[in-house]
This record gives structure tokens, sequence and C-alpha cells, in this order.
């Protein structure tokens, strides 16, 4: 009995101390849960903002004389433009551009032996543009003033005018960095009907052109 009793108690001991000892060991932690989230999905690009650039391109026009030969000329035109835009909605843009354009719009026709020339050297415009955007990506329609010089020579007299018209047209836009971006458009002007006085003959002359061109702008 006392022999039984001894290796009785002697277990109890072995059980107790294994328990404490098991007590005393670090227990791993539990792993952090994880999370999940979306992507940050990246800024649309902002065409707010005013812009400066130049572009070149070919134009076409068509002098119509009244007392003279009517007369086609084309040749190249390029400028400078300015402009500011502002994004009504995430899609929708509103904004004003002004530019000045050199041209080479010169022409000689022969009517019953009266030979004439007609030429425009430069025009410019003042244009309402309205567009809608695909991010990076702008395709717009433009309208507005539009502004010329018209020369009219007969019989080796000339007389000069300042033709006032209109102009309508549109393009698509890109942006190539943050702050350049690249255009190709379509532009058609006209600029009416006007007098000249030539040795005391009156003559009419109506310009009507169009312009394809491209450009390239810096935006702030």
């Amino acid at each position: 009995m006392k022999r039984l009793a001894l290796v009785g108690m002697t277990a109890l001991v072995s059980g107790l101390s294994a328990q404490a000892l098991a007590a005393d060991l670090p227990y791993p932690s539990d792993p952090a849960p994880t999370t999940y989230s979306d992507p940050v999905a990246a800024a649309r690009f902002d065409w707010t903002g005013a812009y400066v650039g130049g572009n070149v391109g070919w134009g076409w026009g068509n002098f119509e004389n009244s007392g003279a030969a009517d007369t086609e000329a084309n040749g190249v035109q390029g400028g400078v433009h300015a402009g500011y835009n502002y994004m009504i909605t995430p899609n929708f843009l509103a904004g004003v551009e002004a530019d000045f354009q050199l041209s080479d719009l010169s022409d000689t026709g022969t009517l019953g032996g009266v030979t004439a020339e007609t030429s425009s050297d430069w025009n410019a415009s003042i244009r309402g543009r309205l567009g809608f955007t695909f991010d990076r990506f702008l395709v717009y329609g433009a309208g507005g003033l539009a502004v010329a010089d018209q020369s009219l020579k007969v019989g080796g007299s000339s007389d000069d005018a300042t033709a006032i018209g209109w102009t309508l047209g549109g393009g698509v836009e890109g942006a190539v960095t943050n702050n350049i971006t690249a255009r190709l458009e379509y532009v058609h002007q006209n600029f009416g009907s006007e007098d000249f006085n030539i040795s005391g003959t009156q003559y009419q002359s109506e310009l009507d052109d169009n312009i394809v061109r491209f450009g390239m702008s810096y935006k702030f």
C-alpha cells in the first residue's frame, strides 16, 4: 500500500509539473486579419485652365469677284493660338480661343481681257468651344468671329480691305502629357462681300476658305 501511494503521488506531481511548464510556454499569436481594398482609381485628366500653342496646315479658298474673274487659291497657313477651357461636368467642356494665322492665298484670273489678282495674307478669329471629353481625349466644335485681309489688283492698280465674317469648325485633341496637348482640326471661314475702288471703278469680292491644320498647346 505504501508503495502504491508513493507511485500515485509521483504521478500527480509529474502531471502538475507538466501543466505548469506548458502554461509558461509562449503561444503563437493569431495571424493578423487580412483586409482587402479596391485599388485607387487613377485621377481623370483635368482640361480646365489656360493654354497657348502653335499650328500649321493647308488652306484653300474661293474669291468670287463682281466685275472681274473669279479665282481660287490654296497654300500653307500657320500661326498661334491661346485660350481657356473650363470643365462644366466631368465630361463636358466649354472654352474660348483666339488665333492669328499667316496665309498664302493668291491667284490670278482673266475675264474679258482684264486680269485680276486676288490675295489674302492673314486671318484671325475669336471662337467659342464646346467639347465632350473621354479622360485624356477631347472631341469639340468651335465657332465665332473671323477677320481677314483681302486685296484685289486689276490692271496694275489695287485696293485693300479688312473683311469681317464668321467661322465654324471642329476637331479632336489629346493630352500627350499633363501639360502638352496635340490637336487636328478643320475650320471654315466666310467673309462676305467687300467693296473695292480701283482707278474709279467699283468691284466686289467675296472670300470663303477652308483650313485643315495640326497644332500643339501648352496647358498651364
